[in-house]
């Protein structure tokens, strides 16, 4: 099985594809059970209904563990969703204005925009394009940071005053202290029940899946064509 870390991505040896004859052994309960060969530790975890999991392979023997896979790999994805949801709140969101000279009611869908990104506790860096003889008129890029500043007072700070480059002109806006993103809807509770249920069936496609990798793996046997007897 594959597991993603980071942008590395490394194989999982599990049960039977466990290719090291001697293994450091933790149970499911993290008592240290000591090295043995790989055979018995498989023994072990096949007696107690669980898998044999290599956790640590440069490890020198390599640690194995006994866990139910299923279980493992439900827990490890949940992590990772939570980790990639407050990591998005560090983001740094572009909004582009097309021109300083915006009507007012587009003004104010992007001001929403920008409102929902804030809530979320990302920075939001506005710009805006100058063209043709607005580029001789600096004070109108300065004029609408000033309005989108105020209209935002109440939710953003900005971090940086408003800089020109070339064509552009642009202003970071941060959360303001103290402002919260806006609490997330919680699922109700699951019954014991459906919480079993859905931890076996996920160790049930854990184990079907490698016994299918573990299949797909073996050498094809080649049939003996040649006929054995003598012809009557």
């Amino acid at each position: 099985m594959a597991e993603v870390i980071g942008k590395i991505e490394r194989q999982v040896r599990v049960n039977e594809r466990i290719r090291a004859r001697e293994v450091r052994l933790i149970d499911e309960n993290g008592a240290q059970l000591g090295v043995m060969s790989a055979q018995d530790a498989l023994r072990i975890a096949r007696e107690r209904n669980f898998d044999l999991i290599e956790v640590a392979p440069k490890a020198q023997p390599p640690v194995c563990r006994i866990m139910d896979y299923g279980k493992h790999k439900y827990e490890q994805a949940k992590r990772e969703r939570e980790t990639r949801r407050k990591s998005r709140a560090t983001e740094v969101r572009l909004l582009r204005l097309k021109t300083p000279q915006i009507s007012q009611h587009d003004l104010d869908v992007k001001i929403r925009k920008v409102r929902e990104l804030l809530a979320e506790g990302s920075k939001v860096r506005i710009s805006v394009r100058f063209r043709g003889r607005e580029m001789s008129r600096p004070q109108l890029g300065t004029d609408l940071f000033n309005r989108v500043r105020e209209m935002l007072s109440d939710v953003a700070q900005v971090e940086g005053e408003p800089r020109r480059e070339g064509r552009l002109m642009g202003m970071m806006l941060v959360p303001k202290p103290g402002t919260r993103p806006p609490k997330e809807k919680k699922e109700p509770p699951e019954a014991p029940t459906q919480k079993k249920e859905r931890e076996e069936k996920a160790s049930r496609d854990a184990k079907e899946q490698v016994q299918k990798e573990q299949v797909a793996e073996r050498p094809a046997q080649t049939e003996d064509t040649e006929d054995s007897g003598e012809a009557g």
